[in-house]
């Protein structure tokens, strides 16, 4: 499962929060409300290229080996990521039967990390092997935010076959930070002016990380005080920005449907607490000339080491600087395609039956999956099985493939008992034995007070 896909929960119309994957979905409720802190939990961890138990299992190979034989598998295109969230508040009406408002806030963590291959090889093998072999320094590229959202969005039926959504976000940024389009490369090789055996040479250095809300945070007194400064930042007094979600679902015929959604379309403005380092420049280490002082008149060592760092600093150092910068949300893409099959849905909540369409207790369909990452797209693709099993309990079956693997089986329940609603996800159940095997890990669950309709 990649970062913030949620296939499973994605067009569970009986969750309430399946309108932050698409504004524009069905909503069979005349209401809800989330319980505080508990409507949404999500988190999700995941390596594209590498699990744990490739590194860590029992086995004849030495374990320096297993870790060798990774780096060379894996390529610079690999990540690591991790995506959590959690709903504060979150909540829903029907407005005069036409028009579904939502809104709430919510706190979401996001990192993502590239494997830099050259990079990983030179600090394993050394550079020995490798004369003359330029390593590709621009494959370092990372990003990590933590923030705020606020939204509030609304969702209405057009006409008796469209149903379109829209969502309206603030971002209160935490701290952020991103090391993205870098370049350079480090390479050895053979000296020629005898002073020693081997130059090492970098050229064309472009590279830097910027960072927002990091500083402050790092000269802060003690705990209390950091803990206060999150807090003050969480509630619009962290670095701000502004974002849009859209949707759409659209009934073909009497049991086809498509819907799709663009989420976090926006940007977050950083403006304080700004701190960058840049590193840019070319430079060549030609070795060390020992020169031994004498004893007898009492001279003092030459500083090589502080000498090396102050050439460096002149040819191609790090400037700190405090320039603002605008980062673009990770936009996100849905689509999806569903037929309708099985017995009607008896007493069912029928609120959004459309002219001609036909409401059942079974789907079949197909998803698929989009986010914007630093090095492109990243994509997935689902195929599923709804299932209402009964009147208050529904469940939802996903065959997923993905950057992380080809055999991602998940599954989602719902259960409305009266007025309480409660949904719990997971994918990649056939790692459930031995977790350690699997490449990603997601969880979701959440508690609603829901109200159908009539």
């Amino acid at each position: 499962m990649l970062s913030q896909n949620k296939q499973v929960l994605y067009g569970l119309e009986e969750v309430p929060q399946n309108l932050l994957l698409n504004p524009g979905s069905k909503v069979p409720q005349k209401s809800h409300f989330g319980i505080p802190f508990l409507s949404q939990i999500h988190i999700n961890g995941g390596a594209s290229g590498i699990s744990m138990y490739d590194i860590f299992q029992e086995s004849s190979t030495d374990i320096n080996s297993r870790i060798r034989d990774k780096i060379f598998e894996m390529n610079d295109k690999d990540f690591f990521t991790i995506n959590q969230q959690l709903a504060i508040i979150d909540f829903g009406w029907l407005a005069n039967s036409e028009i579904y408002f939502s809104g709430g806030m919510y706190q979401e963590l996001d990192f993502i990390s590239y494997f830099p291959r050259d990079f990983a090889i030179l600090a394993w093998e050394g550079n020995q092997n490798y004369l003359d072999y330029e390593f590709d320094l621009g494959e370092v590229s990372t990003a990590g935010e933590l923030l705020t959202v606020f939204h509030f969005g609304a969702n209405k039926k057009v006409n008796d076959n469209l149903i379109l959504g829209v969502r309206a976000k603030v971002y209160s940024s935490l701290i952020q930070f991103q090391s993205i389009n870098n370049t350079g490369t480090f390479t050895t090789r053979e000296s020629t002016n005898g002073i020693n055996i081997y130059e090492h040479e970098l050229r064309n250095i472009d590279m830097s990380v910027q960072t927002s809300g990091y500083a402050s945070l790092r000269d802060a007194g003690g705990s209390s005080e950091v803990i206060n400064e999150i807090l003050g930042r969480s509630f619009f007094g962290g670095n701000l920005g502004l974002g849009f979600d859209f949707g759409a679902t659209y009934d073909i015929g009497k049991y086809w449907t498509v819907s799709g959604s663009v989420l976090d379309l926006g940007m977050v403005f950083h403006t304080n607490g700004v701190e960058n380092y840049e590193s840019k420049g070319d430079h060549t280490i030609n070795g060390i000339e020992l020169i031994f002082p004498s004893i007898e008149d009492g001279e003092s060592a030459i500083p090589y080491f502080s000498n090396v760092v102050e050439e460096f600093e002149n040819q191609v150092g790090v400037d700190t600087l405090q320039t603002q910068y605008t980062q673009l949300r990770p936009v996100k893409l849905n689509a999806a395609v569903e037929y309708r099959l099985g017995s009607g849905r008896g007493g069912a909540c029928d609120c959004y039956n459309m002219s001609g369409a036909v409401e059942t207790n079974q789907a079949v369909g197909l998803q698929v999956f989009s986010v914007l990452r630093p090095k492109g797209p990243q994509l997935a693709g689902t195929l599923f099985y709804y299932r209402r099993v009964w009147d208050f309990l529904s469940a939802k079956a996903t065959y997923t493939v993905d950057t992380y693997s080809a055999s991602n089986l998940g599954l989602g329940m719902v259960a409305d008992l009266g007025k309480f609603n409660f949904y719990l996800t997971a994918d990649n159940l056939l790692r459930y034995g031995n977790i350690a095997k699997a490449k990603s890990v997601s969880l979701q669950l959440g508690f609603n007070i829901k109200i159908n309709q009539e």
